[in-house]
């Protein structure tokens, strides 16, 4: 096997079964406190996904992304972006961690400032995923279905790799977009245009 082989095995997702231990999450936040080199997420299935940081062009694409979106968040003011470093703790229980996420205002303004200092109780109304050399696009797509399973109205699926787009929208089909220049946030959010090619 070859070393640039060895290494995207090493660096890809990996999960540990957690069940019988049932972490809470306090005992979760405090792993992510603890491994702060490490990026982690909890499955509703108690599964442990331990991440590799994230590499330098992905890094870069995710900080486009996010710019574009607080830029225009910040000049709407409908609701709050947030980036990649940010969890939330799903209805399901599961605690993720999407590139990049926006919450309509209200809902955000509903938790205690408690909840918001923590993996704040909500799914996003939007979410994006954006696909790295070591992630399966299998476990990317289970993971926006989990999304919009647990209420989020919009979310892309960015893969810079093939240069494909998969939109998610609640109560319909998944949507493949062939290497388009731009994606458009109408309706969730108004206005909202990233020019997705800058990030291929």
């Amino acid at each position: 096997m070859s070393q640039s082989a060895v290494a995207t095995e090493l660096s890809a997702p990996v999960k540990l079964n957690v069940q019988a231990i049932r972490l809470t999450a306090e005992q979760f936040a405090r792993l992510c406190q603890e491994n702060p080199a490490l990026r982690l997420e909890l499955t509703a299935q108690q599964e442990l996904v331990i991440m590799s940081p994230t590499g330098s062009r992905t890094g870069r694409r995710n900080s486009r992304l996010t710019r574009h979106l607080d830029t225009w968040a910040e000049a709407d003011g409908s609701g709050i972006a947030f980036d990649s470093s940010t969890m939330f703790t799903l209805p399901n229980g599961a605690i993720r961690s999407p590139d990049a996420s926006w919450v309509r205002r209200e809902r955000w303004d509903a938790l205690t400032e408690d909840q918001q200092e923590r993996f704040a109780p909500l799914c996003p109304d939007f979410v994006v995923e954006l696909r790295s050399r070591t992630d399966r696009l299998s476990d990317l797509h289970d993971k926006m279905q989990e999304y919009v399973d647990n209420g989020a109205r919009l979310g892309w699926l960015i893969d810079p790799i093939d240069k494909w787009v998969y939109v998610y929208r609640s109560d319909q089909p998944v949507e493949l977009l062939d290497d388009p220049a731009t994606l458009s946030g109408d309706p969730v959010l108004p206005g909202f245009v990233l020019p997705v090619r800058e990030l291929w």
